[in-house]
């Protein structure tokens, strides 16, 4: 049962970084158990995107039923970060703002080698697991609302 509750934890943070530490609390994990399980799901992500991403974009555009715009809020602040401080930008906001996929996606279309995408993505991936997975456990009143 325990390989469950780590799955959903992984999957959680898989989809949307911040679900991990909250998924975790509900299901009773320790912080350590949900930091692993974090890292271990963003870099899962990142893994099969970075090898599927051309196809992933492919498939989207296939599928759109109009052209995305060029310019949108998200994608001027993508820009930026890119612009002032490149794959280490986007690899520390993935789990902030981009999501492990969106970030992925991101760096995949500036077009930064695999494996720059992989180490600067685990860098993050470990200390953002770490850090929102034992400040979400330290917050006692959140645990109070969950368990």
């Amino acid at each position: 049962m325990t390989f469950g509750k780590y799955f959903t934890v992984m999957l959680a943070t898989a989809i949307k970084f911040f679900n991990g530490p909250i998924a975790g609390i509900l299901l009773g994990l320790t912080w350590w158990e949900t930091a692993i399980c974090c890292i271990i799901g963003m870099m899962t992500t990142v893994t099969l995107i970075t090898f599927l991403g051309k196809r992933i974009q492919t498939l989207i555009g296939k599928y759109r039923k109009s052209k995305p715009k060029l310019f949108s809020k998200r994608t001027r602040f993508a820009v930026k970060i890119w612009k002032k401080l490149g794959i280490w930008g986007i690899a520390c906001f993935t789990p902030l703002f981009f999501t492990p996929i969106g970030g992925t996606l991101l760096a995949l279309s500036f077009k930064v080698p695999f494996a720059k995408i992989f180490f600067t993505m685990l860098l993050f991936a470990v200390s953002w697991g770490i850090i929102f997975s034992y400040l979400i456990f330290q917050i006692t009143w959140l645990k109070s609302l969950f368990v």
